[in-house]
């Protein structure tokens, strides 16, 4: 049983007209000051989340990234509630308190985005370790960027999945940086390589077609549920917007136009809608949804400062009285 929503092509393209479209709403709502602190847009790497997710069972669950939207969205998060979250209020995902780069919605299996690199693997395996331990068919998909290939808590996390034999599938959305700096520059060996190291299955897909990365996610899901143990995608992609939305002030120029454009015409969703039946009627229909979801976005209250120290405890206490924050 996979995401109802994502079972055929149309309710895939929708799920990717969804992304790009929020993501540039987002991207108006920085610029307005409706979203303080700016975010890391996903545009261009909308068909990695949405193969990744298609694949998915509703109870199978996720980590993310700090560019982590894509993937929250295209598991089934409410959009008008995850911006909200962007903007801070108490009618987002999680009270305005996570924003862009902490997203979490554990009653989808969305376990959280996360701002640290890498942060999400070793979430991913004790998550999958606990679910096997109960006696449940639950897999999990670590989504993460080729900027952790060199992190040691990634590969420490690829080890202990391995040596377990977790139901893991991580996903490496190598979109050829890591901020600024070049996969090529960074990488010693290949992202690949990195999980042949530990044993784990391994296979790089175009990371611009989504029926791709879903069949090849869909493999890996299948290899993890019956018991196969942990695989490894590397999803070759490509960012069409900055690092993250301070970029365009510092005027950075570590890529050329004519790069941009190269990748820009193999836009995945343009592919997903080539002879697509009805997509201008899904394109209108997400038009509206996100228009509903600025609505409730921007009459949702902001927290009250006398809550700041609220949920900072999963059991509810609060710090001592007197406490520094």
């Amino acid at each position: 049983m996979s995401l109802p929503h994502l079972a055929d092509p149309a309710g895939r393209y929708r799920a990717m007209r969804l992304i790009r479209s929020f993501e540039e709403l987002a991207l108006e709502w920085v610029r307005s000051g409706l979203i303080v602190g700016g975010t890391h847009p996903y545009i261009g790497q909308e068909a990695v989340a949405v193969g990744v997710c298609a694949a998915l069972d509703p109870a199978d669950r996720l980590t993310s990234t700090h560019r982590g939207h894509g993937h929250v969205l295209a598991k089934g998060a409410d959009p008008a509630r995850l911006l909200a979250e962007l903007a801070g209020r108490e009618g987002g995902l999680n009270r305005g308190r996570g924003g862009s780069m902490h997203a979490a919605d554990f009653s989808l299996g969305i376990l959280g985005a996360n701002g640290i690199v890498g942060a999400g693997a070793p979430i991913a395996v004790g998550a999958a370790w606990a679910a096997r331990q109960r006696g449940e068919p639950t897999v999990v998909a670590s989504f993460f960027g080729d900027g952790a290939l060199n992190q040691g808590v990634l590969l420490e996390a690829l080890n202990l999945a391995s040596i377990w034999r977790t139901p893991v599938v991580f996903v490496c959305e190598n979109n050829g940086y890591a901020t600024t700096l070049p996969a090529g520059a960074a990488v010693g060996g290949s992202a690949c390589g990195r999980a042949a190291a530990f044993g784990i299955p391994a296979e790089t897909v175009d990371g611009m077609d989504v029926e791709a990365v879903r069949a090849a996610a869909r493999r890996a899901v299948e290899r993890a549920r019956s018991g196969g143990g942990p695989s490894f995608l590397e999803c070759l992609t490509y960012r069409f917007e900055a690092h993250h939305t301070m970029e365009r002030r510092f005027r950075l120029s570590y890529r050329t136009a004519a790069e941009v454009a190269s990748w820009r015409e193999r836009d995945p969703l343009v592919a997903a809608r080539a002879d697509l039946p009805g997509a201008d009627t899904i394109d209108t229909e997400v038009s509206q949804l996100l228009a509903r979801a600025a609505v409730f976005a921007q009459e949702s209250p902001v927290p009250d400062p006398s809550s700041a120290a609220d949920f900072l405890y999963a059991s509810g206490l609060r710090p001592r009285s007197g406490a520094t924050l």
